[in-house]
């Protein structure tokens, strides 16, 4: 498959691949990949590396293409470039080792981002399925491919977005969505796709994605559903957003 971007050649693999060897660089993505752009300076406490070390990362980084540069009065934040590296890092996560646990707070922390975390902008993990698979039953949404639940189809990548998906709003979707707080009608006008979907790298099942995953993680924040914990990456349930969830939707994670 020749490379999008140019007519000559094949995309070279290798050189995003040498970007994403480096141990500190791989903990700057992984620091970003839930869409914020964060300065050099937490970025460098975030890796564990001295500032100037860090500045050298990040150059590479943006070099690369897998960042992008911001200029705020004196200070530069840095985000990844596009939605597609954050992808790239869920996907990783599928093939990547796992690093040994060297105590009980990282084992929390590990077993946290597997319930909940965002995917990019979107809800991810058990509770971004869990989310996915009520939208389904309460006919918000709908599958047209055969399938009734949100598994992985033959064909369907271990991790990564859908390139074409099989779902379609339902016929409750007006209803339920806006019990959920979300408006679609504002979120039909902005450019991005209405419905996408991803494979969930630690559920191996479909998650909502896409204008309208995003709308449903913002609203699940901005009501207090769901908050960040320290990695930022990683969500937490509140209580309140539990029983909201069960009431509108029928989540229940701890059945």
């Amino acid at each position: 498959m020749s490379d999008h971007r140019s007519p000559h050649g094949y995309a070279d693999i290798a050189a995003v691949g040498s970007l994403l060897a480096d141990p500190t660089r791989a903990r700057v993505l992984a620091a970003l990949a839930d869409g914020r752009a964060l300065p050099a300076s937490v970025l460098a406490a975030e890796a564990g590396v001295a500032a100037s070390t860090a500045s050298e990362h990040l150059t590479r980084l943006v070099g690369g293409g897998l960042l992008v540069v911001e200029r705020s009065g004196r200070h530069r934040y840095y985000r990844l470039a596009s939605a597609e590296v954050g992808t790239v890092i869920e996907a990783m996560a599928v093939l990547a080792p796992v690093l040994p646990v060297r105590s009980l707070r990282e084992s929390t922390r590990a077993a946290a981002l597997r319930h909940a975390r965002s995917c990019y902008d979107h809800l991810a993990g058990r509770l971004g399925v869990a989310v996915t698979a009520a939208l389904l039953a309460r006919q918000a949404l709908v599958r047209v491919d055969g399938l009734t639940g949100i598994e992985r189809a033959e064909g369907d990548p271990i991790s990564a977005p859908l390139a074409e998906h099989p779902y379609r709003l339902g016929p409750a979707a007006g209803p339920v969505f806006e019990e959920l707080g979300v408006d679609l009608a504002e979120v039909r006008g902005r450019r991005r796709p209405l419905l996408r979907f991803c494979v969930d790298w630690s559920e191996q099942q479909h998650h909502l994605s896409g204008a309208l995953g995003a709308a449903v993680l913002t609203r699940m924040e901005s009501a207090g559903w769901v908050t960040r914990q320290d990695s930022r990456r990683t969500l937490r349930l509140t209580d309140g957003g539990a029983r909201a969830l069960d009431r509108i939707l029928g989540v229940d994670l701890a059945a």
